[in-house]
């Protein structure tokens, strides 16, 4: 099945019909076929079907990119579904800007306190590679 996005820019109207296959979206965000499956198997797409072949809207493609960026960022599913399931809700932007203002924080410590121990565990190591070095007789190396 072809997709109807096209080279160019669509009318709103033309918009709210543009579709695609899970082909696009796997090339598009370059992750596998079972990945987009597996987040539609968690309630995370809901794209139409016709027989069995599964037709993405604009929504879900939306949806997918957000999905993506959200675990490049290190979210969980979990976290990455309330995410959605609050845009869903009637006040969604408040509610959706204070979540995702509250986890991208928690986020942000998690990683800081894991580059501090990333530091300290590479300061080990270099410490534990010049001994060595130094008692083989060979020097530190890199």
């Amino acid at each position: 099945m072809e997709s109807t996005a096209r080279t160019q820019a669509p009318t709103n109207d033309e918009q709210s019909n543009v579709t695609y296959t899970i082909g696009e979206l796997a090339r598009e965000f370059d992750i596998t076929l079972r990945s987009i499956r597996f987040y539609e198997d968690q309630g995370l797409l809901s794209p139409t079907r016709v027989g069995t072949t599964r037709i993405f809207s604009r929504r879900d493609r939306g949806r997918l990119s957000l999905i993506c960026r959200a675990k490049r960022l290190g979210f969980s599913l979990k976290i990455i579904k309330t995410f959605l399931d609050l845009y869903e809700s009637g006040n969604h932007q408040v509610d959706q800007m204070r979540f995702v203002l509250d986890k991208a924080k928690e986020r942000i410590k998690v990683l800081e306190q894991q580059r501090v121990d990333l530091e300290q565990t590479l300061k080990e190591l270099h410490a534990i590679t010049a001994e060595v070095s130094a008692r083989l007789g060979t020097g530190p190396s890199a």
